[in-house]
């Protein structure tokens, strides 16, 4: 089959985003085939009221009718490339390529930021010249349940798995450009990244706001025991490390085991 390539926004008509006055903020949105909720990512991002804002599309050479929904937003769409590629990490590598920004937010197909001033309450009152990833709640969607908000946890127990979710993050570019996903890491790429960063002591900064809102059930979600594990494998080891996620795995083998008996049971 041949592979098609498609490009589109302004950026292809000469227009390029910069900022001398306050940070540019670079938002990737990766996609494949998700017509249904594609829209609802982007207005939510061309929603925000800051300023100095460039929103990048990456998608995987959508069939589905993703590319009219995009289209249709093209002015207002810094860059968008679709083309097919091996997987969410490489598509997300190649947004942080495509950057242009001081800052990266990751608000894939699906996802979107909690209200119009998420970005503008992180950047406009502070500066955040020694900071290297700044991190907030989220709200989950679940279904025929109402929606709740996670609390970020403590960056310090990272060690112990993910204290923040990755929608809600925002990532110096400067860093992201050197250190990009483990893309053979199927799962847990974003994961990886954070956890290494914070163990070569780069600063991250808690912001007590919600900044994301996102659905239950990601393939971290139901993939449980494999993401654990795949966290298990990325962190330095520990008697203390091991024991804790022997623990876990042992948690979750359980837990599966309960569910397939109350099936029969039913």
């Amino acid at each position: 089959m041949t592979n098609m390539f498609y490009e589109g926004g302004i950026r292809c008509n000469g227009v390029n985003k910069n900022s001398s006055t306050s940070a540019l903020v670079s938002i990737i949105t990766v996609v494949f085939n998700d017509v249904l909720h594609i829209e609802a990512t982007i207005q939510s991002v061309l929603a925000q009221n800051y300023e100095h804002v460039e929103f990048i599309i990456v998608d995987g050479g959508s069939t589905d009718g993703t590319l009219d929904v995009i289209k249709k937003y093209e002015n207002k769409i810094d860059y968008w490339v679709s083309e097919r590629d091996d997987g969410i990490y490489y598509a997300m590598n190649r947004g942080i390529d495509l950057v242009s920004g001081e800052w990266i937010n990751f608000m894939n197909s699906g996802d979107s930021f909690y209200n119009s001033s998420v970005i503008k309450n992180t950047f406009n009152y502070e500066k955040n010249n020694d900071v290297d990833v700044i991190f907030g709640h989220h709200n989950v969607i679940y279904p025929y349940k109402k929606n709740i908000v996670v609390k970020a946890g403590d960056a310090r127990l990272l060690w112990k798995g993910s204290q923040f979710c990755h929608q809600s993050s925002f990532i110096k570019s400067s860093l992201h450009k050197i250190n990009k996903f483990n893309a053979l890491h199927r799962i847990g790429a974003d994961f990886e990244f954070f956890y290494n960063a914070y163990k070569n002591n780069k600063h991250f900064k808690y912001k007590d706001i919600v900044v994301s809102t996102v659905s239950a059930g990601g393939l971290s979600d139901i993939k449980r025991v494999d993401s654990i594990v795949g966290r298990w494998n990325v962190i330095e080891k520990t008697h203390k490390v091991n024991f804790y996620y022997i623990c876990l795995v042992l948690n979750e083998m359980i837990k599966m085991h309960v569910k397939k008996i109350v099936k029969l049971w039913r």
